[in-house]
């Protein structure tokens, strides 16, 4: 009796905890503001990419946050698919150096290649966790796809920081934030982490475009966003094709009943 009676505790202890816990999420929700609402041209079933703004968006990846995130699992060959020449991207590849063998398998190093992986910025995760404060930034290959919110909420992590002289009271007193932390209005929980990577004129377009902050987060969430479905536009087509060939077959299938059955009537 006694075992059944400790068994019913330890199950309503446990559900006492669970429903505290969610209700704790619920509230965390609760205090988030809504995601901004960003137009993107690959949304919906005729969606496709801006290359363009792809373009400057892999400028901004390659430029600020390669330094902390890789893509494991892009390759610069990929990069041909956003409208670069082989040349271009062959020249990319080159500038970093990648870890190879030589004849007599001596560990060396060497130019990047179409063939090679992006190079992530560590060796390892956990070279990665212990230059980043115990925790390894997060590959960003499928980054859109992986979030909840998708490309609006990358976008608002990145346009969402706060500097400590713009907060409230009442918020720095209701989240502890100090003067070192990372305020952001769209992270759970407003402390995050990473610093603000992007800032007005962060980068210089090469194709002359105003780099302001919106727009740099605009052009690497396109960029991102190619990165984790670069089949979207395909599938659309696709599909755009199918619905036409379904409508069609079911104008043909009315015509030939209409027909069997004309005589009937």
């Amino acid at each position: 009796m006694s075992i059944k009676l400790s068994m019913q505790r330890l199950i309503l202890a446990g559900a006492t905890a669970f429903a505290l816990s969610a209700g704790a999420a619920a509230i965390a929700a609760e205090d988030m503001p809504p995601l901004p609402h960003h137009e993107w041209s690959f949304q919906g079933p005729f969606g496709t990419y801006d290359r363009a703004a792809a373009q400057r968006g892999f400028q901004v990846y390659k430029e600020v946050c390669s330094a902390c995130h890789s893509m494991n699992l892009l390759y610069y060959r990929n990069l041909t698919e956003l409208g670069l020449t082989e040349d271009q991207a062959k020249a990319i590849a080159a500038e970093v150096q990648v870890p190879a063998l030589s004849d007599d398998g001596s560990p060396i190093e060497r130019p990047g290649r179409l063939s090679d992986h992006f190079k992530a910025p560590f060796p390892n995760e956990l070279a990665a966790a212990a230059a980043n404060g115990g925790k390894a930034p997060p590959d960003l290959s499928v980054i859109v796809k992986a979030r909840e919110g998708g490309p609006n909420y990358v976008y608002g992590i990145l346009t969402g920081y706060v500097p400590y002289d713009k907060l409230t009271p009442e918020q720095i007193k209701e989240f502890n934030v100090s003067k070192d932390d990372n305020f952001n209005l769209h992270f759970l929980g407003h402390r995050i982490a990473m610093p603000a990577p992007l800032a007005d004129d962060k980068v210089t377009y090469v194709d002359g475009t105003k780099a302001t902050l919106q727009q740099e987060a605009s052009d690497v969430v396109t960029f991102l966003a190619w990165a984790s479905e670069p089949h979207l536009e395909a599938r659309n087509r696709t599909g755009i094709r199918a619905i036409l060939f379904m409508l069609a077959l079911a104008g043909l299938m009315y015509a030939t009943k209409r027909a069997i059955w004309a005589d009937k009537h």
